[in-house]
């Protein structure tokens, strides 16, 4: 991918530069003590080394985009699909993530395996500068 000006953000307040991603992913976090489960949607990164006492390891990085009560359904492909959409362009701006709220109706005690949460992101393109400026003086 070339999209080199087009930025993730996690809900951290991350920005992640898109064309470091290297694949999309759903998972599931361990119930805890107190604490149901949940699902993450995650981005992986180019893969990070490290260097241990037994030697360096290699592992890709993983940042997380939504946590949802549900699955978060097609999120996925709806991602790599928006993705690349914009790197057949010359996009440049910010991807946001958002949950969809849940319908009034539903309870959380009547969840599934199956229920499924509506993840929606949004492209906001960086606003062009005016003409003859190279840099927006309200940064500078």
């Amino acid at each position: 991918m070339t999209l080199t000006k087009v930025w993730l953000q996690t809900p951290a307040d991350e920005l992640i530069r898109a064309d470091l991603v290297t694949g999309i992913q759903t998972h599931r976090t361990p119930a805890k003590a107190g604490q149901a489960s949940h699902w993450l949607l995650d981005v992986v990164l180019l893969p990070a080394g490290s260097v241990q006492p037994d030697g360096s390891t290699i592992t890709p990085l993983h940042r997380t985009l939504a946590h949802t009560a549900d699955k978060p359904g097609d999120a996925p492909q709806h991602l790599a699909r928006l993705l690349a959409q914009l790197d057949a362009t010359l996009a440049a701006g910010i991807i946001t993530t958002s949950i969809c709220p849940e319908p009034a109706s539903s309870s959380s005690t009547a969840r599934s395996d199956t229920s499924t949460t509506t993840v929606r992101f949004r492209f906001a393109p960086f606003t062009e500068g005016q003409a003859g400026h190279e840099y927006d003086s309200e940064y500078l």
